[in-house]
């Protein structure tokens, strides 16, 4: 068995959650779908009580952050924060285009997430449900919907069952370039005369 590779990186977070098993599914959930890092904002988190959930033990093979509030949040450059969140106006996943290095937040299934947090989203995604979903099970929904959009998989077949031709195998990178000459940053600077 070989984990699905995809393009980019994430990051998976929650925001305000007092039950640690909750937070400890969520981060088996990350660590299984190779997140780069795990993080928590203004969130309760017994560790040993997260490992009844997180059998994995996540912490030891994943960053895992911790912040105080939505203001001290600071996330790898050029990532993006998407919310995800039951609100009207949030993109349903299915149509939802992942960025590329993004950051997911869940909130806790009663209050949701804070609008210091949301104020700070990108982009806020919605899972087109009837309720509230469990945030591990809404976390693992986002980053398969991710896996799906970002890895390389076989089309499905028209027909139930699986699809009709397996991949072709990946390219690679081509064949190397070379240079006639060396950048000009590589240069050794010229004397001046």
């Amino acid at each position: 068995m070989h984990p699905a590779r995809t393009r980019g990186y994430f990051g998976i977070g929650a925001e305000g959650l007092s039950k640690s098993a909750n937070v400890g599914a969520l981060l088996r959930t990350a660590h299984a779908f190779d997140a780069a890092f795990c993080f928590l904002v203004g969130s309760g988190f017994d560790a040993r009580a997260g490992r009844s959930a997180d059998t994995a033990d996540t912490p030891a093979h994943v960053p895992l952050w911790r912040f105080a509030g939505p203001e001290q949040l600071e996330l790898p450059e050029r990532c993006v924060l998407v919310g995800v969140e039951l609100l009207d106006e949030a993109t349903d996943l299915p149509s939802f285009r992942h960025p590329l290095n993004a950051a997911y937040v869940v909130g806790p299934e009663r209050s949701g997430l804070s609008p210091a947090l949301l104020a700070r989203c990108r982009h806020v995604v919605r899972i087109p449900t009837r309720c509230a979903l469990n945030l591990a099970v809404a976390g693992a929904l986002v980053l398969y919907d991710r896996l799906l959009q970002h890895g390389r998989f076989a089309e499905r077949g028209v027909m139930s069952g699986g699809p009709a031709s397996p991949l072709p195998p990946a390219r690679g990178h081509g064949d190397p370039v070379f240079r006639r000459f060396p950048p000009t940053w590589r240069r050794p600077h010229e004397e001046e005369t």
